[in-house]
């Protein structure tokens, strides 16, 4: 099949020029003007035309921190309905967690993880390895060619994943032959403050009392120490979804072992708004304050931050409902992660260059994506195409996420996904889901 994608503003490595884009089968074959002529166009009836006037072209999203669910807990979510979701928001590939059931600690685990995302997911997948206080000598065995890194849940307690021994800790980055995205909390000062909570306001804390409960202190100190042992081991350490100022200054943009992820919901929101949306914005670690949200989005643009993913993590109304300490933590938001960076755009935080870096190019060369995340002759055709000046509102019949719901409901963004291409293959357009058959495993250098 071939493709001819004309009129785009192509935004690529820097720059965004108008040039046409050429897809012939699943691989990006010429980028230029004039690739094929009008002539030769009325000449075959084999060749698609994709009239991209007015539009910019990008690559295609790559979400590092996704969690689909699957197996285990697909009454929330599972990887066909997710994987839709990213499609409908621009996300060509996605990284899953392993906090599933069961967790993909075990290389069994891993490989029906494998197994079911190839008969199910719309986007391209792979899969985080998920570190525990005993599974390190499995490392040596996992392939590094099929896996983005090792997930490590440092001091934060996600059932038997929660690893806060200093010798198990020293282990995990003194092995790890791949990446490390670590979950910075400490669970001692999270514990404390929970309990202070209880006593001063009952068993179930209300919701805005959560980013005191789950504290600045407790991802400043875990975050610190985090880094501590990627400098000790020389380790490749990426910090998800840091969430205050503090942790900012500890980021040395020189320091290219050491990265750091924001995710949409701590760029989007402050503390504020729990008093309007409630637990519907309760995520692990706490949404914070303006200052806090403001000094994030400064780091979009000066390097501290390198990549932003969303930490999509489907529940359940019913799952949310109650406090501090029962409402889930974790929202849907895949779906509207690039027209929410692209209303950063709009307000002149960041350029829409640098939303590609950070949502495509980085991810691709911090994991080592192989031919994905760059407009580049001989790459995987993986893109998207997003009209400005579109105006739309979030609704609840246009989610495609599981659970059906959304903090962002009501909200109007001004940037539409007019379509997404996997592999050369439309999976999105139109403001409906078209090929389910484009997706494949990533592979990695």
């Amino acid at each position: 099949m071939t493709v001819l994608i004309k009129k785009a503003t192509v935004v690529n490595e820097g720059t965004s020029q108008k040039v046409d884009v050429l897809i012939q089968d699943d691989t990006i074959a010429e980028i230029g003007n004039n690739i094929i002529t009008d002539e030769q166009l009325k000449a075959s009836n084999s060749i698609e035309v994709v009239d991209a006037s007015g539009c910019f072209l990008l690559p295609g999203i790559i979400d590092d921190h996704v969690h689909f669910r699957q197996p285990g807990l697909t009454q929330k979510a599972d990887m066909a309905t997710e994987s839709r979701a990213a499609a409908a928001g621009g996300v060509t590939t996605v990284f899953d967690m392993p906090n599933t059931v069961p967790q993909t600690t075990t290389l069994e685990a891993l490989d029906e993880k494998f197994d079911i995302a190839a008969k199910e997911c719309v986007v391209n997948y792979s899969f985080f390895f998920g570190a525990t206080n005993d599974n390190v000598p499995l490392f040596e065995r996992l392939d590094r060619h099929r896996i983005p890194g090792i997930k490590l849940f440092m001091g934060s307690s996600t059932g038997n994943m929660l690893v806060d021994k200093r010798l198990s800790l020293d282990r995990i980055f003194s092995t790890s032959p791949l990446p490390i995205m670590t979950h910075c909390e400490d669970t001692s000062i999270i514990n404390a403050n929970m309990a202070e909570a209880k006593r001063l306001f009952g068993d179930d804390p209300d919701v805005t009392h959560h980013a005191e409960i789950r504290s600045r202190e407790a991802c400043v100190e875990c975050s610190r120490l985090a880094i501590e042992l990627a400098r000790n081991h020389k380790a490749k350490l990426h910090i998800a979804h840091i969430s205050t100022a503090e942790e900012l200054e500890l980021i040395d943009i020189a320091d290219n072992n050491i990265t750091a992820e924001a995710v949409i919901g701590h760029l989007m929101f402050s503390d504020v708004d729990y008093k309007r949306l409630g637990t519907l914005i309760k995520v692990n670690p706490a949404i914070k304050g303006i200052a806090d949200r403001d000094a994030l989005r400064r780091a979009l643009a000066d390097g501290r931050i390198s990549v932003v993913g969303t930490d999509h993590a489907p529940h359940l109304l019913a799952d949310k409902e109650g406090g501090c300490a029962k409402a889930a933590s974790g929202m849907p938001i895949i779906q509207y992660s690039l027209p929410s960076m692209l209303s950063l755009v709009d307000e002149e935080v960041i350029s829409i260059e640098r939303l590609v870096e950070l949502m495509c190019h980085n991810p691709a060369r911090i994991f080592s994506v192989r031919d994905r995340g760059f407009i580049r002759k001989g790459y995987k055709a993986d893109l998207v195409i997003v009209r400005p000046g579109s105006p739309w509102k979030v609704s609840r019949e246009g989610i495609l996420s599981k659970c059906g719901w959304s903090p962002l409901e009501g909200n109007e963004f001004n940037w539409l996904v007019e379509r997404t291409i996997c592999c050369g293959k439309t999976v999105y357009a139109n403001g409906m889901i078209q090929d389910t058959t484009a997706a494949e495993e990533v592979k990695f250098r």
